[in-house]
């Protein structure tokens, strides 16, 4: 009789054992495929920070899309020699005007005299200019421009996000700088239809030094 409680007490322990385990198991597995979406937007937000393109449709003056704090933002100096800097991409991702569109490049940005159009007044942008100079921790400097990162010639808007306190070279006798010339390369891409409007304003908003390299150009 000892012998048969003792099995007994086994099989009944083993039991919950097993139970305990399964239960674990399960729970595990739920949280796993719960989470599993989450963390792989989370994973991608995170390694496309400052990468994803933003729509915002502001002809007329500097639309404040975000709130940036002083001395958040740092330039990244790829050659400082040569006015090679890029912006910030946590502040300065870029941004489009939704108005600008495949189908409509004639009348928009191969139209000469578009951007005049679409350019903030400078009373606007100045004022903006001086916020931002502080949020990327720079002082005043008259061959620093005020840049449109995805250019207006190339369907960009303006908005925080898009705009930043663009260094030139040291000596420099303006704000004219190698950027410059990018910009008006893809215009003239995307016009040709050599390139499309999209890959045009990603590729210059990730990374404007290597934007027509990466195009083919």
């Amino acid at each position: 009789m000892t012998f048969s409680r003792s099995r007994v007490a086994l099989f009944t322990t083993l039991f919950v054992v097993a139970l305990v385990i399964a239960g674990f198991l399960y729970t595990s597995s739920r949280n796993s495929h719960a989470a599993g979406p989450n963390a792989a937007a989370s994973a991608g937000t995170a390694a496309g920070a400052g990468l994803d393109v933003k729509s915002v449709h502001s002809p007329d003056k500097v639309a404040v899309d975000e709130t940036l704090a002083p001395g958040q933002c740092k330039v990244r100096i790829i050659d400082a020699a040569a006015g090679l800097f890029l912006p910030d991409p946590a502040c300065t991702p870029g941004a489009v005007d939704p108005a600008v569109t495949q189908n409509n490049l004639a009348s928009t940005i191969c139209k000469s005299g578009y951007t005049t159009t679409v350019r903030a007044p400078a009373s606007d942008t100045n004022k903006a200019k001086v916020r931002s100079l502080t949020q990327y921790g720079q002082t005043r400097a008259a061959s620093t421009e005020y840049d449109h990162l995805v250019s207006l010639q190339l369907g960009g808007t303006n908005a925080v996000s898009n705009l930043w306190p663009e260094p030139n070279r040291a000596g420099a006798p303006g704000t004219t700088n190698p950027k410059d010339a990018v910009e008006t390369k893809l215009n003239r891409a995307v016009c040709s239809h050599r390139v499309t409007l999209a890959a045009a304003q990603k590729a210059i908003a990730r990374d404007w030094v290597t934007a027509a390299k990466n195009l083919g150009l």
